[in-house]
């Protein structure tokens, strides 16, 4: 088979201020910058369906990792604001896995960073003996940071 999918490229999140979401994710989640550039019209019209189409990119690359985390600021058209929430059909979240979760979770809350809860211990099924904490980076997209049981903590389990 010739068309095969071999594997993820990159995660696309459209963000409202592009310069705030790079601090945000690079000072308190670890990514480091892999490029930043502005696209107008042509391919990048065409893929997304906006003929007027312009934007400021940044591709992070998220700690430890190959996967790609890829920020779009709208400069047109307008972009469009909603309440995002984990049970909105579509909507996604970004999972980091963590050392130790109590302490990410004290320096992030220091800075500001809005959570939905205080770590919590998961009690039961795959990840038992893990914690999970679900958190808001500055534009709503859900984030959450997990600390997989001492006895899976080398397999990232999820």
């Amino acid at each position: 088979m010739t068309d095969t999918i071999r594997h993820i490229h990159h995660v696309g999140l459209t963000v409202s201020d592009l310069d705030r979401s790079v601090a945000f994710y690079t000072e308190h989640l670890g990514c480091s910058i892999v490029m930043s550039q502005e696209k107008a019209g042509g391919y990048l019209a065409a893929i997304v369906g906006y003929p007027d189409a312009s934007v400021r990119m940044t591709h992070l690359r998220a700690p430890s990792g190959d996967l790609v985390i890829e920020l779009f600021e709208y400069l047109a058209p307008e972009a469009l604001r909603t309440r995002l929430e984990p049970r909105l059909i579509g909507n996604p979240h970004l999972c980091f896995v963590v050392d130790d979760l109590p302490a990410t979770h004290e320096r992030l809350t220091a800075a500001g960073v809005e959570f939905f809860s205080p770590p919590v211990l998961v009690d039961t099924g795959a990840n038992a003996g893990g914690q999970g904490v679900y958190l808001r980076d500055p534009d709503g997209i859900v984030i959450e940071l997990f600390q997989p049981a001492a006895s899976r903590a080398g397999k990232d389990a999820a």
